[in-house]
């Protein structure tokens, strides 16, 4: 089964992971970075990943290379999206079409400084 086609179950939130699946998204780990030997979520044998619903909500991907355990996806607020994003220090994903909303709501909350005061001598 190619990746494009591998589609992982969504669940409403991650207590319910035996509920009713709501979606099915393509699996992806946009959120992995590089730790000097694996790409990886920061934890060994794992993977995360972001994507966003057609009805605009978004889904945080949890992957997994432990045998026994199952990929599966939740549904995540614009704000854990968007820390998600942060804590992975992914900042270009913002860049993206798909993530116009995080990066306006990044802007509000996060770019509090003014750049131009740093430059200015005393």
């Amino acid at each position: 089964m190619g990746k494009k086609q591998y589609r992982v179950n969504v669940y409403e939130n991650q207590y319910d992971l035996g509920g009713d699946v709501i979606a099915r998204v393509r699996y992806n780990q946009n959120l992995d970075f590089w730790d000097g030997r694996n790409f990886t979520c920061g934890s060994t044998g794992r993977h995360k990943g972001l994507t966003k619903l057609k009805d605009g909500r978004y889904v945080l991907i949890h992957g997994t290379q432990w045998q026994g355990e199952k990929d599966y996806a939740i549904v995540i607020s614009a704000e854990q999206a968007l820390q998600e994003i942060l804590k992975a220090q992914r900042l270009e994903l913002l860049d993206t079409k798909k993530f116009a909303e995080l990066k306006k709501l990044y802007e509000e909350k996060y770019l509090l400084e003014d750049d131009d005061l740093e430059e200015e001598e005393p």
